[in-house]
C-alpha cells in the first residue's frame, strides 16, 4: 500500500470527534444545525471548541443518461437561483439529479428523476460514485451513474409544476459534452464529475453493455 495512503487511513481510524452541543437553528424546506465540537489535533491532545452551522438539505442522486450505440448523451438546461447568487449564468447545462425521498434509494431516484427532468426512460445504472459536495459546511451527498438510455420522450420542456421546474434537454454526442466541459461550460461540479468520468470509461462501458445486450 502507498505509505501516504496508509498514513490517512491510520488518521481516519483514531481520529476523534466530541460534540458539545448541537441545536436547529433554522428549519423550513431546509434545516441549519449549529454545532460546538472539538476533534482530536494531528499533533494530539484536542482542538479548542469550534462552532460550525451545518446546511442540511438531504441526499440526492444524479445520472448522467447515455445511449452506447449512438454514442449519444442528454444534459439538462435549468434556472439554478444559488447561481444567480453567485452572479453567474444562472441556467445551467447539468446531469438529471433530485432529493432522494423517504424509503427511496439512489437507483430509484435515478430512473424516477430521468422520467420527470428528461422524459428518458433508462435501463441499465452504472455507478460512478457517491461524493461530497461541500463538506465544509453541509452534510449532502450526491450518489453519481451513468444510465443506459431506452427511450427519450422528446417535447418542449419536462420538470414537475408543483416544484417551479422549467427544463430543457439537450441531446448531443458525447465528444460535445467533453468540448464544452474543456471550454469551461460546464460549471456543475458534479456534472463535470461525470463528464469526466464518460469520457475515461466510454469504450469500456460500451463494450460492456453492448456485450450484455447481446447475450440477453
Amino acid at each position: 500500500m502507498n505509505r501516504a495512503l496508509q498514513k490517512i487511513g491510520e488518521l481516519n481510524e483514531t481520529g476523534q470527534v466530541e460534540v458539545i452541543e448541537k441545536t436547529t437553528a433554522f428549519k423550513g424546506y431546509f434545516q441549519v444545525d449549529s454545532y460546538r465540537f472539538r476533534h482530536t489535533l494531528f499533533a494530539g491532545g484536542l482542538s479548542q471548541v469550534v462552532p460550525r452551522e451545518i446546511f442540511e438539505r438531504g441526499h440526492a442522486a444524479a445520472v448522467l443518461p447515455f445511449d452506447h450505440k449512438t454514442g449519444e448523451i442528454i444534459l439538462i438546461e435549468q434556472f439554478r437561483p444559488g447561481a444567480y447568487a453567485a452572479s453567474q449564468d444562472p441556467w445551467l447545462l447539468e446531469v438529471v439529479a433530485g432529493i432522494i425521498e423517504e424509503n427511496e434509494n439512489p437507483e430509484e431516484l435515478s430512473h424516477r428523476e430521468a422520467m420527470e427532468e428528461a422524459g428518458c426512460t433508462l435501463g441499465r445504472l452504472k455507478k460512478i460514485g457517491t461524493f461530497l459536495m461541500t463538506p465544509g459546511g453541509s452534510s449532502e451527498t450526491i450518489t453519481l451513474f451513468c444510465g443506459e438510455i431506452l427511450d427519450h420522450k422528446k417535447q418542449d420542456s419536462y420538470g414537475l409544476d408543483h416544484e417551479g421546474e422549467d427544463i430543457r434537454t439537450h441531446t448531443m454526442k458525447a465528444e460535445q459534452g467533453f468540448q464544452l466541459m474543456s471550454e469551461g461550460k460546464i460549471t456543475n461540479a458534479i456534472t463535470a464529475i461525470a463528464l469526466q468520468w464518460l469520457e475515461l470509461n466510454q469504450t469500456a462501458l460500451t463494450s460492456v453493455w453492448s456485450n450484455e445486450t447481446k447475450n440477453d
